[in-house]
């Protein structure tokens, strides 16, 4: 693949390239949507990754070009970086992290480079492909630039320069591209930032399946909605309690100010918020203020024509996935003889929370996990942001060859469109190493 890259490169551009960049994917093992309320989620990195070839230059120009034809060329001066918030395409993730890293360290003639992608990370899927790209894009910018940072601080600045595409993740995606390591899942907490090893039981295999339904996080509405909810639930659960509401942000800056436990949050959310949807109008008697404050000073641009919004569901399945991320971790580490079956539940049970509480699946993917807990997989949920993507389920090694066979079968050979991407839509993972520079010996 490297020599492919290169040969490419060296036609494109008629020089060969200095050095590489790469970052790979991840799959959510449990712990959907809920880094961006405060709490430690459980992914690891796949194999699967974009690959960057690149040659610093002398012109203050940046030329990007793909290694996949349907994604054009692109090019622009590094001293005028444009990010397109209205129609996400694939170079405006290169820009985020081009223009993190030079913001980062004030970079007033930042170097040109002439860069060529290849990417293994089906787009569009939940398995992370944007944020690798703009991970890759950092290290890139980093490296032309002789500039140095740890991993973590790395995986912060890219967390931040991705919202420049207007998604407002909360920097799973990122810490794992950087923090990753062969053979073992990530526990990842945020504030501060920081990883602890997951060693996954033995006897089981993950195994991802693309439901062929494309979910662009950055192009709908849906996960910056969910990002508001749960901010619109931490300031009124915060207010019933008398905490200083204005100044909290994060479901988990309740449960830290309260000193309770997960459970007990679940309870303060039976009691305080309730299922019917919330008017704006409600929200605004609830916290006192007027409509005007509550446009100006909490719901973001992006948000202004929203008129309802769930609270009481979206706070059940934050507080009730964090608890499930560290059961998840408990078992890993005490390795009862039922394991497996203890994660596979875990599992279930918060796919169930992403259709019901989330509302973050679709029919899509709810058929492909009952396919795969059918076919012998212990668990399977949905991984990434929903809405399309993939599923990641558990499954008996030694039953392996066997379930793949079956969900090909059931799920992709069914539909035309989904045969003729089965191959790339249906694999096993081990987890894989972070991102890292190379250069040619």
């Amino acid at each position: 693949r490297l020599q492919k890259l290169k040969e490419m490169f060296v036609s494109k551009f008629g020089s060969a390239p200095k050095f590489y960049a790469r970052a790979p994917g991840r799959v959510n093992l449990i712990g959907e949507h809920i880094d961006y309320c405060g709490y430690a989620v459980l992914p690891m990195a796949i194999e699967q990754d974009i690959l960057i070839a690149v040659e610093p230059v002398q012109t203050q120009v940046v030329q990007l070009a793909n290694t996949n034809s349907s994604y054009l060329d692109f090019s622009t001066s590094v001293n005028n970086i444009q990010i397109n918030k209205t129609k996400p395409q694939w170079h405006n993730y290169f820009l985020c992290g081009l223009k993190g890293i030079q913001e980062h360290f004030g970079l007033n003639n930042p170097t040109g480079m002439n860069c060529l992608l290849d990417g293994t990370i089906p787009p569009s899927s939940g398995l992370s492909s944007s944020s690798a790209l703009v991970c890759c894009a950092g290290l890139v910018t980093l490296r032309a630039n002789g500039k140095t940072l740890s991993k973590v601080e790395l995986a912060e600045i890219c967390t931040k320069s991705e919202r420049y595409i207007g998604t407002e993740g909360g920097g799973m995606d990122q810490s794992i591209s950087f923090l990753a390591e062969e053979g073992t899942a990530k526990l990842i907490e945020f504030s501060p930032l920081r990883a602890t090893d997951v060693r996954l039981p033995s006897g089981a295999t993950f195994v991802i399946a693309n439901s062929c339904v494309e979910m662009n996080k950055a192009a709908t509405s849906h996960y910056n909605i969910r990002v508001m909810e749960c901010r619109l639930a931490t300031k009124l659960l915060s207010k019933s309690k008398g905490l200083e509401w204005r100044k909290m942000l994060r479901l988990h800056e309740v449960q830290t100010k309260l000193g309770v436990s997960l459970e007990e949050m679940l309870t303060i959310v039976e009691e305080v918020l309730h299922p019917e949807p919330y008017s704006t109008e409600e929200i605004c008697k609830c916290l006192g203020i007027s409509l005007e404050e509550l446009r100006s000073q909490i719901l973001s641009q992006n948000m202004q024509d929203v008129s309802t919004f769930k609270l009481y569901q979206r706070a059940k399945h934050v507080y009730g996935e964090a608890a499930r991320v560290l059961e998840f971790q408990k078992i890993c580490s005490e390795a009862p003889a039922n394991a497996l079956q203890l994660l596979g539940e875990l599992m279930k049970q918060s796919h169930i929370s992403c259709r019901e509480m989330y509302e973050c699946s679709c029919p899509e993917l709810d058929r492909l996990v009952d396919i795969c807990l059918q076919f012998g997989a212990i668990g399977s949920r949905l991984t990434g942001a929903g809405w399309g993507g993939c599923t990641v389920s558990m499954v008996p090694t030694d039953k392996l060859n066997t379930f793949l066979k079956n969900v090909k079968k059931a799920y992709y050979q069914t539909d035309g469109q989904r045969l003729a991407v089965e191959n790339n839509s249906l694999f096993a993972t081990k987890p894989g190493r972070g991102a890292l520079v190379f250069v040619e010996a």
